[in-house]
Order: C-alpha cells, then sequence, then structure tokens
C-alpha cells in the first residue's frame, strides 16, 4: 500500500480570493514505512507575499523569485503521487488549494476521499485536547526541535512519525504483507502466528502465597475486584 505524507506552505487561506502555493513537499511509505522517496518544490506565485504568511514560513518574495510557476512543476508533482493515497493535517486546507493549482492549469483534481486527514483521526483519539502537529509532537515524544518555522518537506517528515503512532505505532505489520521475492522460510515465519498453549502452565503461586492473598481479598469486602465475576 503506498501512501503520500503531503504539506504545503501558501500565501495565505483562501485560493478563491488570490492565495497560492509556494511550498510542497512530500514523503512516500509504502506498507506503513518511509521508503525515503522525497518530493520537495518551492514555487513563484506570481504576487507578493503577505507579512502575516511570511512570518509562518519565512518564504519571501526575493527568495521565491527565481522559483518555477506551479506550470512548469505540475507534472513532476502529479507523477510523484500517482494514484497514492494522501496523508494530510487539516486536509480540507491543502486539498484546496492542491486542486485550484491543479484547475489553473487544466489538470484534474484530486478526489477528496483520497485524502487520510491526520488532524480528524487526532481529534477522535483524544477529544478535547490540542490537535496541532506540534500538540501531537509532544504526545507522541517526537523531536520537532528544527521546526521553527513552517517547512512544508519538514512538516512533512515529522507528519508521517505522527501519522504512524496514531495509526498505532511504527511498522504496524512489521511489512509481513511484503513476501516478493523472499524465500519459503521467510514466507514461513511471515505468515506464523502465535496459538494457543494446549495445556496451561502450572501455577507458580505456593499455597502459603495463596492463602495469603485469599486472606487480604477477604478484608476488602465484597467489593473487591478478585470477588467481581
Amino acid at each position: 500500500m503506498r501512501e503520500i505524507v503531503l504539506d504545503t506552505e501558501t500565501t495565505g487561506f483562501e485560493p478563491e480570493q488570490g492565495d497560492r502555493i509556494v511550498e510542497i513537499g512530500a514523503v512516500e511509505l509504502f506498507n506503513h514505512v518511509p521508503t525515503g522517496k522525497t518530493y520537495h518544490q518551492y514555487i513563484n506565485p506570481e504576487r507578493s507575499m503577505p507579512q502575516e504568511a511570511f512570518e509562518v514560513h519565512g518564504l519571501g518574495d526575493d527568495f521565491l523569485r527565481d522559483k518555477p510557476v506551479f506550470a512548469d512543476v505540475a507534472q513532476a508533482f502529479v507523477d510523484f503521487i500517482g494514484d497514492a493515497q494522501l496523508v494530510i493535517h487539516n486536509a480540507a486546507f491543502d486539498m484546496k488549494f492542491l486542486n485550484a493549482e491543479l484547475s489553473s492549469v487544466k489538470r484534474s483534481s484530486i478526489p477528496f476521499d483520497r485524502a487520510i486527514d491526520t488532524l480528524a483521526i487526532a481529534r477522535r483519539r483524544f477529544p478535547g485536547s490540542p490537535a496541532s502537529l506540534d500538540a501531537l509532537c509532544r504526545r507522541f515524544g517526537i523531536d520537532n526541535s528544527s521546526r521553527t518555522l513552517h517547512g512544508a518537506l519538514l512538516d512533512s517528515e515529522i507528519l508521517a512519525e505522527v501519522y504512524l503512532e496514531l495509526i498505532g505505532g511504527k511498522q504496524p505489520d512489521f511489512a509481513l504483507s511484503v513476501t516478493q521475492g523472499k524465500s519459503d522460510a521467510e514466507e514461513g515465519a511471515a505468515e506464523w502466528r502465535p496459538k494457543p498453549r494446549p495445556a496451561p502452565l502450572p501455577s507458580r503461586l505456593s499455597d502459603s502465597e495463596k492463602a495469603a492473598h485469599a486472606a487480604f481479598v477477604e478484608k476488602l469486602g465484597d467489593a473487591a475486584l478478585w470477588k467481581r465475576q
């Protein structure tokens, strides 16, 4: 299963009001494991950068002036994401910008159901708790000390770690579903699953320990946890 963890930086909040993408960063996962393949592109938005946006990502007019416009990088971007699922934090924001840019160069939009929204996942898992990328890094103990400003590629790399924690930890299936080119022994190991013991192990408690525990439980009364059925 191929997934692309993706982030954008923009000139503002509303593409319908003329705001544009100025940076795209993306990280490839295969079976929830980073492959090392990335996509990173700065883009000339063909407009001036508002001060409020500059303070977020630090990408100014002078830096972006010689960068390619979106029309020149659209094909490379589309080729990189292919038909993979997109993993995005606050997917509605990035998707509306990506589709606005694609529409501007007469390309097909990306269906919204291709996006996995990690913000929505975090809010379901931790209702009432902060769900920003920085807050999730603190929750999962992920180092984001280099994130002094927003940057699309860095944020994608951090989001990939957050996403894997949100869905149950790194390499949740240990990539065992991939068996191409493996030996029979490796395939057998991948298919192995633990089975119940044919007979339970004997208790390691002595009679005196059992008696002491029973006396302790009796002192707790009928509400004791061990008396519940």
